[in-house]
């Protein structure tokens, strides 16, 4: 069985070289373009045709990367297994709003101190009921617990088998 493609969009302090890229890379056949984090719609440009040539079975976003995430499923760019990780949509001015019949799952730490939780919460009721799934776990907004334990990993093969795959 091969490796499930993931690409990981990183958020404003994180790299190719962080802590979750680096996990991913080490599970996954992952990829993690480099972003100048300075340019929100530069960043949703270069991921969006990340995913065309990359073409992943996993887009996992976060924080800043969420919001890009979100952006690229706004504008129909994206329509497969998605993870949000305590995404920043609203500080990036995007409407708190999934399209309908797109898997999305979002991870969101219930101590984190950067991003409120509300915002998981408000864009988990929409979409289409039953393919968005909200975790909220006991985490800072880095979820580092989540990354250490493995449960990260565990949640991308999760998001990924329950999903159908991109054509």
């Amino acid at each position: 069985m091969s490796k499930l493609r993931v690409q990981f969009i990183h958020g404003l302090e994180g790299s190719p070289a962080g802590a979750k890229a680096q996990l991913f890379a080490a599970h996954f056949t992952a990829l993690t373009p480099a972003m100048d984090t300075h340019d929100f719609p530069a960043c949703v440009e270069l991921q969006a045709r990340t995913l065309s040539s990359f073409r992943p079975d996993v887009l996992v976003g976060s924080s800043f990367g969420g919001a890009v995430v979100v952006a690229l499923l706004q504008r129909g760019d994206w329509r497969g297994p998605t993870l949000l990780l305590a995404h920043a949509a609203r500080h990036c001015g995007l409407p708190l709003q999934l399209p309908d019949g797109v898997c999305v799952w979002l991870v969101h730490g219930t101590r984190d101190d950067l991003v409120d939780i509300e915002d998981s919460r408000l864009l988990a009721r929409t979409g289409t009921p039953g393919m968005v799934r909200l975790i909220e776990v006991d985490d800072d907004h880095s979820l580092s617990g989540t990354v250490a334990s493995g449960r990260l990993i565990e949640i991308v093969r999760e998001v990924a088998a329950s999903a159908i795959r991109p054509r």
